[in-house]
């Protein structure tokens, strides 16, 4: 038993070690983190799973590349392929024939593909600060995918990450840091977008034709002042995806679920419940 939080429980996906946290019961919900350095599913998550736990079988687990599932070495750069069927894995690995889905940044890139390819795993979906469509990277992206590990330059980017400097807590920065310093975690983060970057965002993006045919009940949630994923990013798959709507707050970046918590929570429970 370990005492470190962000590790929970393990499965075997199709030979790899996938950590992931688990709390409540009821439908399936699966959380999607983003890909910041030394992030993990119950860094980006912690904050708001307890409040899904009461309604749903909440599941985040940490994707390849990131917190404490097993990083295959043959992986050199970003491939949506293999994300994709890693997550479908898991969900066979654990019985889950369908899931709501929550996916934040590249986590929302990350559900959409999913939900192109196998549309019958897939419930409701919530997107928030969600790539997936092609835009010219921004100089906060750049700074999230280009991190090079200090103590104040995970500082610094955590700054970027929110509109109120006051919510990046010190406590966040150094459990962070260390997270990105671990043995290996960096060269596994490192590997995935690799310089020249905007190809990433290529890799990440979802055609548009497939995203008009989405048959999904889709929620997005953006922060009017994000500076990794722009708004017109949400605003787009507004108006591609058919069953979907936009919520945009204000004086907030790109961390909805802490900068807004409250009222993220209140309009995501009611919106998978399908009310």
């Amino acid at each position: 038993m370990t005492s470190n939080p962000e590790i929970g429980l393990n499965v075997d996906v199709d030979g790899i070690g996938t950590n992931y946290i688990h709390a409540g019961s009821g439908d399936p919900l699966i959380l999607i983190h983003g890909s910041g350095p030394g992030v993990t599913a119950y860094a980006n998550w912690r904050g708001v799973i307890p409040d899904f736990a009461e309604h749903f079988a909440c599941y985040a687990p940490d994707t390849l590349g990131f917190g404490y599932t097993d990083f295959p070495s043959d992986i050199h750069g970003f491939a949506m392929e293999r994300w994709v069927a890693h997550l479908i894995d898991f969900m066979d690995a654990l019985g889950i024939a369908r899931a709501h889905f929550i996916g934040n940044s590249y986590g929302g890139a990350l559900t959409l593909a999913l939900a192109i390819r196998h549309p019958d795993r897939v419930g409701r979906i919530v997107l928030m600060g969600a790539a997936g469509l092609a835009f010219e990277l921004t100089d906060g992206l750049e700074r999230v995918w280009g991190y090079q590990p200090s103590l104040d330059a995970m500082r610094d980017l955590m700054t970027t990450f929110a509109h109120d400097p006051a919510l990046v807590k010190e406590e966040i920065v150094r459990s962070r840091y260390e997270a990105s310093i671990r043995p290996g975690a960096q060269e596994a983060y490192a590997s995935l977008f690799p310089e020249p970057r905007q190809r990433w965002l290529a890799a990440l993006a979802s055609d548009e034709a497939d995203l008009r045919t989405l048959p999904h009940h889709t929620l997005m949630m953006h922060g009017r002042e994000d500076v990794i994923v722009p708004l017109e990013q949400s605003i787009r798959f507004n108006q591609l995806i058919p069953n979907s709507e936009l919520h945009v707050f204000g004086k907030c970046g790109h961390w909805t679920q802490i900068e807004k918590r409250d009222r993220f929570v209140e309009l995501v429970i009611p919106f998978l419940k399908g009310a």
